[in-house]
Order: C-alpha cells, then structure tokens, then sequence
C-alpha cells in the first residue's frame, strides 16, 4: 500500500489516511510517500510498518543505530534526528498548553539523555521448547524480541541478560513467562522478576546462586505487577546518589529513567526556586525516594516531603536523618486527600512531581493558596497542560517550561515548569 504521510502522531508514527481510514505508519516521517503494510486494527484505523521510502524522504531522516528498529516496541523514532526529536517532543507540550488556552510559554532548550544512558528498563522473558527467550516485546505483539544488544541502555543491563536467560530456563515452567524489571544502582544491579509464582526452596537456591555468580546487588520476586516485592538475596542495598546522600531503593522502588534525565530534572526545580529564601520553608509533593527533597535539603531548604507510598517514604527518612538534613516525611495519599491551601500556609515554595494521571485535585488546592512559586515536574504534557490551567485560574502565572527527555528515540517527554504569583 502506498501512502503520503501527512505529520507525526503522538506515538512517533507516521500518519496517512485512506479513503477516510486513519492509518498509523511506524517509519515513517511527515512528507514522505511510503510502501506500508498493515500490520494490526487500532482504533479506527490500522496500524502500520514502512516497507520502504518511495519518493520526498524527509531531510531530518537518519538511519537507525537499532538492528531492531520498525519491529521492537521500544522505541519508534531511531529514524528521526536529534534536532527534530527535540522539536517533536518540544512542540507536543506547547501544542498541549495550548489546547488549555496558554497561546505563549516560553520554551527552554530541551534537555536529552546520551544513548546508553537508561538504567532502568523492563524486559519479558518466556520458555519455548527451543529454551528461553529474553528481551523486548514486539511493537502491538506479544511476541518477545530477543535481545543481544541495544543503544539505548547501559552496558551491565545488557551484559546481564545471557546469565539471566540461561538461568531462567531452571526457573520457567514450560511456556511460562516473567517480566524483569532490572535497575543499576549504585551498589550494582537490581534485578526483579515480576509475574513469578512463589518460588521453591530449590528455585530460590538457584535465583541465590545466580545473584552471586553476576554479582548482582538484589534479586527479588513478585507475584503480578500489583503484589508486593520480596527480596531473594540482597547481597548489598541498592543505592541512588541524591543530593549526595546515598538513599537506599527499596524493593520495587521507582528512580529516574537516567540519572542524566533526573539530573536535568533537578536543575529545572533549582532554577524555578531561584530567589526563594535560603533556609526556607518548602514542600514536596509526591516526594518518592527524595529525588527533590534530598538535593533541596542539602541546599538549605526546609522540606516537608509528602508521598502515599510507606516504603520509599522510609527510605527518604532514613537518609535524610542520616545525613542530618531538615526533612520532615509525611505519608498521604494526595489523589484521595490533597493538601488543602490552609496547610500550605506559609510555605516559600511547592515542588510536586504527580503520576502520569497529574494531579487535578492537589492543583485545585495550590490554586486556592498564596504560596508565591511552584516548580511542577511532570511525565505527561496532557496532564500538566489541564492543572497548569487549573493554576491559572488561580492567579499564578506561567513562566517557562523545561522539556526533559529521558527516552530518546521514543515520543516521550517530561517537563519542569516554574509558575508564580
């Protein structure tokens, strides 16, 4: 099927439309007229994969770096230059402000992550009759893609998957699948196995054998991505570097997706809360590990961190104690029971960091309150464009946004903005 791709959508495909049908063409780059085959239904239309570029191949094209590239789902644009990713992803969250009436924000230069620089990645694994396979789901498939190589991770990741394969087909039953979740830590890898039914004594000496011979920091286990995370063998306590305090990760814990991505983070908060007071008083909403509330307290703010979660909140709590930083931790779950604009009361400055959902109900609150600056971090341009309009309605101002991008050569992108009243 031939077709003339019109513009890039949201998930880095190209899109085109036959005869009133949306296609959604992996490969291909606006402009271009391309030989397509369908590949699955989506949505109203279908899905696609570019066979080849038949005429106006568009100037910001490159080759993929990826051997992988048009059938991995992990990433959809390996095709499309840094420069015009950048002004992808940058044109996403204006285009998102501006559905929420924002006409004019100004943009700072996006931030992107160096390839080989993702240390935290999730793979599936299943057992076949020819042994198992380990690596990346296919794009809209449930078929694994095996893995020996790959230019977006960092090099112990992908060193650990032969020894973690081989061990799996001891593990496995026949057919039988896990996810991993695998994390390098300062402390070495962490690695969980996610989808496993409760191991037995010979399989929890095996996985404890493993952990040894890779060296591995923690190898833990859960049932569904839902249940709680248990540790098989923690050899030492993983650990992230935040604000030069080493804070534990507790099983399951979430962390940035590179540290050059949390670093570009980090910069767009303390530049959002330049001129607030020394010695301040400020919050941190949905706090996590502390990857703002420890750096910000060893900056000299006063941090009261809040977070739903009781195991990373311990773990904030221990280092910031530790390090003798002023943090005071408070769990709660801020979806169900945001803090109310009296209990702000006082506060120099609020950082928060919501889940891809954002945070409607917390940014009603900070709407109603006088806190004079707000640093908003944000996984989702959708989400942050709605409470950064909600904010407005309360008087603040929006001052700039920073684009990050911590998943190069897919469409998605995080922010810092800064808002004041």
């Amino acid at each position: 099927m031939r077709v003339t791709i019109d513009r890039l959508g949201v998930q880095g495909d190209g899109l085109a439309q036959v005869d009133g049908v949306p296609l959604f063409v992996l490969g291909a780059l606006p402009g271009e007229t391309v030989e397509a085959v369908l590949t699955a239904p989506r949505g109203d239309g279908w899905a696609a994969r570019t066979e080849t570029v038949v005429a106006d191949a568009n100037p910001d094209r490159i080759a993929p770096i990826c051997g992988l590239f048009g059938r991995c789902g992990g990433c959809s644009l390996h095709h499309l230059s840094d420069t015009a990713q950048a002004a992808l992803k940058t044109d996403r969250i204006r285009r998102a402000l501006q559905r929420q009436g924002f006409e004019s924000v100004p943009m700072r230069p996006l931030a992107m992550s160096p390839p080989a620089s993702r240390r935290r990645a999730s793979f599936a694994a299943r057992r076949t009759v020819k042994g198992v396979i380990l690596g990346f789901h296919e794009a809209a498939s449930a078929t694994i893609l095996p893995l020996e190589a790959c230019p977006l991770l960092r090099p112990a990741l992908v060193a650990a998957l032969p020894p973690l394969r081989d061990a799996l087909a001891d593990i496995l039953p026949a057919g039988g699948t896990v996810d991993l979740v695998m994390t390098e830590s300062g402390a070495g890898l962490d690695v969980a196995l996610i989808g496993l039914a409760a191991p037995t004594l010979p399989q929890r000496e095996t996985l404890a054998a493993l952990a040894d011979r890779l060296d591995l920091a923690r190898l833990a286990w859960a049932l569904d991505a839902t249940s709680p995370v248990e540790s098989l063998a923690e050899r030492r306590a993983p650990w992230l570097p935040l604000g030069g305090v080493r804070a534990i990760v507790p099983p399951g814990g979430f962390l940035q997706a590179t540290a050059e991505g949390e670093a570009a983070l980090l910069a767009g908060v303390r530049a959002a809360l330049a001129g607030v007071p020394a010695r301040a008083p400020i919050f941190d909403l949905f706090a996590g590990l502390g990857t703002f509330a420890l750096p910000l307290a060893a900056d000299g703010f006063r941090v009261t961190a809040v977070e739903g979660l009781a195991d990373p909140l311990t773990a904030l709590d221990r280092a910031a104690r530790q390090a003798m930083l002023s943090v005071t931790t408070q769990q709660r779950d801020l979806e169900r029971r945001p803090l109310l604009a009296a209990e702000l009361a006082g506060a120099a400055a609020i950082v928060i960091d919501p889940p891809r959902a954002g945070a409607k109900a917390q940014s009603q609150e900070l709407a109603a309150s006088t806190v004079p600056v707000i640093a908003a971090v944000s996984c989702n341009p959708d989400s942050f464009a709605r409470d950064a309009a909600l904010l407005a309605e309360g008087g603040y101002r929006l001052d700039w946004v920073q684009p990050v991008d911590q998943f190069r050569w897919s469409p998605h992108v995080e922010l810092v903005a800064r808002f004041s009243r």
